[in-house]
C-alpha cells in the first residue's frame, strides 16, 4: 500500500523555482557581462545595459529567496527545517553514509526517507554556501559603483581584504560550481524518481510524495 504525504510546503517550492530562474538568468547575463557574445546592430541598442539590469534584478530575487528559505528553516515543517541540512543526529549521519555507499555502488538500495536524504541535505547546504559566496562577491563588485552603508555591509567590506580581480574570479568560478551542481541534481532526481517511483519529480510542483505505508 502506498499513500501520499505532503512534504514540500509552498515556501519551499516557491524558493526552489525562484532559485532556478534567478540563477539561470544570472548565469546567462553574467557570461555576457564577462565576455560579450552579442553586438549591437545600431547605436540605439544597449545590450550591455540590459544584461546588467537583468543581472542586478535577478540578484535581488535570489537574495529575497535566500532570506525566505533561511526563515523557513525555523518555521517550516519537519522536512524543511535546518536539521535536515545540517547532520546533527546519528540517524542523519548513518543516512549520509548509506546514501553515499549507494551512489558508489557499494549498496544495492538507497536508504528511504520521506524528505531529503542525508547526502542531499548536505549538498543543499553546500549550495547555499555557494549562493552566499556569490552574493557577497557580487555585491562587493556592485559596491564599486554604488556607494553607501548598505552596499558596504552586503559585500563592499570584501574589497578591503581582497583585490577586485580575485573577487571577480571567485564570482566566476562559483557560477561554474552551480552548473556542475545542476547537472548532478537533475540526474539524481531523474534516477531516484524512476528507481523509487515516489513522485520525486512531481513533488516539487505539487508538494506531495508517494511512500509505502
Amino acid at each position: 500500500m502506498r499513500k501520499k504525504v505532503y512534504v514540500w510546503e509552498v515556501p519551499v517550492r516557491l524558493t526552489h523555482w525562484l532559485n532556478v530562474l534567478s540563477i539561470l538568468a544570472l548565469s546567462v547575463t553574467g557570461l555576457y557581462i564577462g565576455a560579450p557574445f552579442m553586438h549591437a546592430a545600431n547605436e540605439n541598442r544597449f545590450i550591455m545595459a540590459q544584461m546588467r539590469y537583468i543581472h542586478f534584478i535577478s540578484s535581488y530575487v535570489l537574495l529575497v529567496s535566500f532570506l525566505i528559505r533561511i526563515y523557513w528553516f525555523f518555521v517550516g515543517n519537519r522536512y524543511a527545517q535546518w536539521h535536515q541540512w545540517v547532520p546533527v543526529s546519528s540517524e542523519r549521519l548513518k543516512n549520509i553514509y548509506g546514501t553515499t555507499a549507494f551512489y558508489c555502488f557499494l549498496r544495492e538500495k538507497c536508504p528511504e526517507v520521506v524528505g531529503h536524504t542525508g547526502l542531499a541535505g548536505v549538498s543543499y547546504l553546500v549550495l547555499f554556501i555557494f549562493i552566499l559566496i556569490e552574493m557577497v562577491t557580487g555585491y562587493a563588485l556592485y559596491s564599486q559603483s554604488h556607494f553607501g552603508g548598505l552596499w558596504n555591509l552586503m559585500g563592499g567590506w570584501l574589497l578591503a581584504i581582497m583585490s577586485t580581480g580575485a573577487i571577480r574570479l571567485i564570482h566566476h568560478l562559483t557560477m561554474w560550481a552551480f552548473a556542475v551542481f545542476v547537472i548532478i541534481h537533475v540526474y539524481i532526481s531523474l534516477h531516484n524518481d524512476m528507481m523509487e517511483k515516489n513522485g520525486l519529480l512531481t513533488s516539487i510542483f505539487s508538494g506531495y510524495k508517494t511512500i509505502e505505508e
